[in-house]
């Protein structure tokens, strides 16, 4: 188990007013006796992470017979890599923030893991995950709906126009277009009047490749994305989605849309006002109201019309919360265990739930948060800002196979070799198609690699 764990980790390295009342049934420590220390790590720096540790002393508050400590590791990767190395010391945190990107390879940590699941099951403690977004719940879920870490900080890809400039070209500013067609169109209005950077996009290969497929209910891999084994293979070279991709060379070539770099660096496009409009992640939302000098909308991302039953929803970004166990050769005390589950409970209250999400710009994590942050009048006093929601839901708010997430370890390197195949393909270095077809070569490498790693493990 110790060097299933170790081999798990080799893939992170390379890449990677709420209410002061106590949860429903949670215990009450007897007088005189000292609380439970629960050790718990994050990624989130300041000013998530202390609203984040906010929530944490609330919870400490609200009861008197556990103490959760939050401590700041870094970033997510540099978290992991820590709580790796506390694991194999017998000292790991009781709970630690993992991004989504590393589902996979927490997922073949073995018996490290502490799967909530069996968390709830064993301590008699209930969260309702039937309440929760669909897409949000079953990203970390296995593909028989086992939970397997509980969701918190999450986002979802979707876009940012400029209405001023809709309005110079003659565009709609209060409809944004449904289709790629009609994007094209519009940028090419925009680009008549006088727009330089008609359209950009952040996160290249979460958004243009893992966004695209999920809402056109394509495979970005086999094994239901990597869910249901570890020898998926990647189906990245499919016709519809390589024609995307030359779809974007070519309206770069015509001036229509900008390359904008890897990950987050595309971001600053939009608030700026370089580019009238940005595909991004939901969370850009607080940024852009505080840079933003014009009037400005958001809306679900496009879809080809050619597809059949698309659109379907997104797929999710963000981190979850995972438990582990103390080390190698050492578990945890059944009054731990109890400690973690109390604090999942409290987390998944809509009272808290809807508080952070209004709070950061996250999802909520629930139907019933998502509920009560209407009823406040947050999405009147905040237009667009349920836009990712309704996105999560749209087709009806079930997942498929395709759209449930990804599952596939090692795939922070993935991602990475995703991008640079873009690169080459907007550089005018190789087709769309060679681009697509070396992401699969050299993608399926590394797939097969952590499958020897795992399966030696075991």
């Amino acid at each position: 188990m110790r060097r299933r764990f170790l081999a798990a980790a080799g893939a992170v390295a390379l890449g990677l007013a709420t209410a002061a009342l106590p949860p429903a049934g949670a215990p009450r420590a007897q007088q005189g006796q000292q609380p439970v220390e629960i050790q718990f790590w994050h990624g989130l720096a300041q000013p998530l992470g202390g609203l984040l540790e906010g929530i944490v002393n609330d919870f400490n508050q609200s009861q008197q017979r556990y103490r959760v400590v939050p401590t700041f590791r870094g970033s997510y990767s540099e978290t992991m890599v820590a709580a790796i190395a506390a694991f194999r010391a017998n000292t790991a945190p009781h709970v630690v923030q993992m991004f989504e990107v590393g589902t996979g390879t927490m997922m073949a940590a073995g018996r490290a893991v502490k799967p909530v699941h069996e968390l709830l099951r064993e301590t008699g403690v209930q969260i309702d995950f039937g309440d929760f977004l669909a897409p949000v719940r079953d990203y970390y879920a296995t593909s028989d709906g086992r939970q397997m870490a509980m969701p918190f900080n999450s986002s979802t890809a979707i876009v940012f126009y400029n209405k001023d400039a809709f309005r110079r070209a003659g565009l709609d500013p209060e409809r944004f277009p449904e289709t790629w067609p009609e994007v094209a169109e519009a940028a090419r209005k925009l680009k008549a009047a006088g727009v330089a950077c008609p359209m950009s996009t952040a996160w290249p290969a979460w958004i243009q490749i893992e966004q695209f497929s999920a809402i056109h209910n394509l495979p970005l891999a086999t094994q239901a994305n990597g869910f249901n084994g570890l020898n998926a293979e990647l189906r990245i070279n499919n016709p519809t989605l390589v024609r995307h991709i030359g779809n974007l060379v070519d309206w770069q070539r015509e001036g229509l849309f900008r390359y904008g770099g890897r990950d987050s660096a595309g971001d600053a496009l939009f608030p700026s006002g370089e580019c009238a409009i940005l595909f991004a992640s939901s969370g850009l939302r607080a940024r852009t109201v505080r840079e933003a000098r014009f009037q400005w909308g958001v809306a679900m991302l496009p879809y080809d019309p050619e597809v059949r039953g698309a659109p379907i929803n997104s797929i999710i970004g963000g981190a979850a919360f995972w438990a582990l166990n103390r080390g190698p050769s050492q578990g945890r005390s059944a009054e731990e265990w109890r400690g973690v589950a109390e604090l999942l409970r409290y987390l998944a209250r809509p009272d808290v739930a809807a508080k952070w999400h209004t709070d950061t710009g996250y999802l909520p994590l629930t139907r019933a948060a998502y509920e009560r942050a209407r009823a406040s009048g947050y999405y009147q006093q905040n237009p667009g800002a349920d836009i990712p929601i309704q996105q999560l839901l749209r087709g009806g708010g079930q997942t498929t196979e395709n759209s449930r997430g990804i599952r596939l370890g090692g795939f922070v390197e993935i991602r990475n070799i995703m991008q640079e195949e873009l690169e080459k393909a907007f550089q005018g270095q190789q087709s769309e198609q060679q681009a697509m077809d070396n992401a699969v070569n050299r993608g399926n490498q590394v797939l097969r690699n952590f499958e020897r790693q795992n399966r030696a493990a075991r």
